[in-house]
């Protein structure tokens, strides 16, 4: 088994669905793999001279425990008296808190803890959108709202406008003496000569801050504070999470060779699928309603920080067993451009047992007896097998259980394998030009209309 594994109790990675052993003439052979897997090396020693350095902050965050206290602080502050916290910030501002929140229930109907059922309410809107917007305002009580602004530069002009417009309408509201009491920023420090719009509005307001890691932006800040406050709010042990990516950090500092360390393997083996044998697309496929936030994260991590220069592959984001029912057609029977990880989370045993007379009923005997837990596994053990059959590569991720130390492990393992991507590609994960000139372009058609 070609597999990369941190620790038995978080997850394990199985590769041997992309080889031509298992797929035939569609996978790579083991001689291929392995001469992408060996030009890794030296990527792969690059990153332990970042961290012995100090030049690569993300993995050092792990490490880190004075800015959980302030983050914890902050929102105890904040949360007084409320009933709602409403999250507003773009892109990588709130997906890493999204899909950490999750974990915990956030955007699964139904599933809160009694614990959580005495915490205000989370809500992310990372859309800009009028109806929306105005729809939140008009209905929520503002006098037991608070609102949680990330913008890392401070000038993100979709996360501006959300604040400008919610603290009109808490001024609208006769609440402006309150303002500082229902609002928090999360920004970069200030800078002499450098602006940053949320900075400067909040002040005005008096409205408290925390600061932004200035090393870490974006789609890599899931382990900062942006991504840990709304695991806070939502009961999480955010110190946990950070030991689960602590993990991985340690993995890769121990890894004697590419193969040790299971996001080089994962790296390796995407890009060569790429260069090899024309895979365009890369399916994330979570069979957990909990890891479906995950998905989504994952495609943004992968596609700005790899689609530059002509180069990168398309993630895409899926949800097992449901998008069975909606994609897996393409995938099965399509062009054969994609490569999927199936992210499975042990659940036999899980859930309501179906009744086996109910079941023969209503002609699904095979049904009866098992838990829907039981099902699940089933199906995202079937899939795979599918797929191989199928001539269609494919990974498989296994987390004995769903924690937030295995959360941790999973963000940080797929942080580490999209940067090793990005090296192996020759590129730079970390910045994102081509998205500028839409911004440019949007302002002038607003100076315009002015």
């Amino acid at each position: 088994m070609q597999d990369g594994q941190h620790d038995g109790s978080k997850f394990q990675q199985n590769i041997d669905g992309c080889l031509d052993s298992a797929i035939g003439d569609h996978g790579l052979s083991q001689t291929t793999y392995e001469s992408w897997l060996a030009r890794i090396a030296p990527h792969l020693d690059a990153l332990k001279d970042d961290y012995r350095s100090n030049k690569l902050a993300l993995l050092r965050i792990p490490e880190e425990t004075a800015d959980i206290e302030a983050a914890e602080a902050a929102l105890a502050r904040l949360s007084g008296g409320a009933n709602t916290l409403v999250f507003f910030g773009t892109g990588g501002s709130s997906l890493g808190g999204q899909t950490l929140a999750q974990i915990a229930g956030w955007k699964i109907p139904g599933v809160a803890t009694e614990g959580q059922k005495s915490r205000p309410r989370t809500r992310f809107y990372d859309n800009l959108d009028g109806e929306t917007l105005e729809g939140v305002l008009k209905t929520l009580d503002l006098s037991k709202a608070r609102f949680i602004v990330t913008s890392k530069s401070g000038g993100t002009a979709e996360t501006l406008a959300q604040a400008i417009a919610t603290i009109s309408a808490v001024k609208a509201a006769g609440l402006e003496a309150q303002i500082p009491k229902l609002f928090l920023g999360i920004t970069e420090p200030d800078k002499p000569g450098k602006a940053n719009g949320l900075r400067t509005l909040f002040a005005k307001f008096n409205i408290p801050m925390l600061e932004h890691h200035t090393g870490i932006g974006g789609r890599f800040s899931c382990l900062t504070n942006v991504g840990l406050m709304p695991a806070i709010a939502r009961g999480l042990d955010a110190r946990a999470i950070r030991s689960g990516a602590k993990s991985v950090v340690d993995a890769l500092l121990a890894a004697g060779k590419p193969e040790d360390l299971a996001p080089a393997v994962g790296a390796a083996m995407a890009v060569a699928l790429s260069k090899e044998k024309g895979i365009k697309t890369l399916v994330m496929m979570p069979y957990a309603d909990r890891l479906g936030r995950l998905a989504a994260w994952f495609v943004q991590l992968w596609a700005e920080s790899l689609g530059k220069g002509g180069e990168g592959t398309t993630p895409i984001g899926a949800l097992g067993p449901l998008d069975q029912h909606s994609q897996l057609q393409l995938f099965m029977d399509g062009p054969r451009e994609h490569y999927l990880t199936i992210l499975r989370v042990a659940s036999e045993g899980v859930g309501p047992k179906v009744d086996p007379d109910l079941a023969k009923l209503a002609g699904a005997d095979m049904l009866g007896g098992h838990t829907i837990g039981d099902i699940v596994s089933a199906q995202a053990h079937a899939l795979p097998e599918a797929l191989a059959r199928a001539g269609r590569p494919v990974r498989t991720i296994d987390l004995a259980k769903l924690d937030e130390k295995a959360l941790g492990a999973l963000l940080m393992h797929f942080m580490i394998e999209t940067i090793l991507a990005g090296r192996l590609l020759n590129l730079d994960p970390f910045d994102q030009p081509a998205v500028e000139l839409a911004k440019v372009l949007t302002k002038e058609r607003l100076a315009k209309g002015a």
